[in-house]
C-alpha cells in the first residue's frame, strides 16, 4: 500500500518507480505530453524509463484532483543524447495509474 501523499522527494521516487515498474499500471499521456516527446524525437518509452530509474528532487504541487500531486522526476533515457529529460507525473496508486503532463529537458527554461 503507498503511503498518503503529498510525498516527501525520496519516498515519491520510490513511490513511482514501484508504480511505473508494475505489471498493473495504466500509463496516460496528455495530448501536451505527446506533443513535447515528439518535438524533442523522445518515445513513451523514454518517459517511461525516466519514471522507472528517475529521481524526485522537490516537493511536488497540489495537481487538479483532489488528493493527488504533480511530481517532478528526472534522469536521462537512451534517446535522450545524455541530456536530461524531466517529467512532470501525477501519480495515484489507488487506481494503478501514472498520467504524464508534460515531458521536457531539465535545462530548458
Amino acid at each position: 500500500m503507498a503511503k498518503l501523499q503529498p510525498w516527501k522527494p525520496a519516498d515519491a521516487t520510490d513511490e513511482i518507480r514501484k508504480l511505473a515498474r508494475s505489471d498493473k499500471l495504466n500509463l496516460t499521456f496528455s495530448g501536451h505530453a505527446r506533443d513535447q516527446l515528439d518535438i524533442r524525437d523522445l518515445f513513451i518509452g523514454d518517459a517511461s524509463y525516466v519514471l522507472k530509474h528517475g529521481f524526485v528532487y522537490e516537493h511536488p504541487v497540489e495537481a487538479t484532483r483532489p488528493g493527488l500531486f504533480k511530481y517532478r522526476i528526472e534522469s536521462r533515457s537512451p534517446n535522450s543524447g545524455n541530456r536530461i529529460v524531466r517529467v512532470i507525473a501525477v501519480p495515484d496508486p489507488g487506481a494503478n495509474l501514472i498520467k504524464l503532463v508534460t515531458v521536457m529537458w531539465k535545462d530548458e527554461k
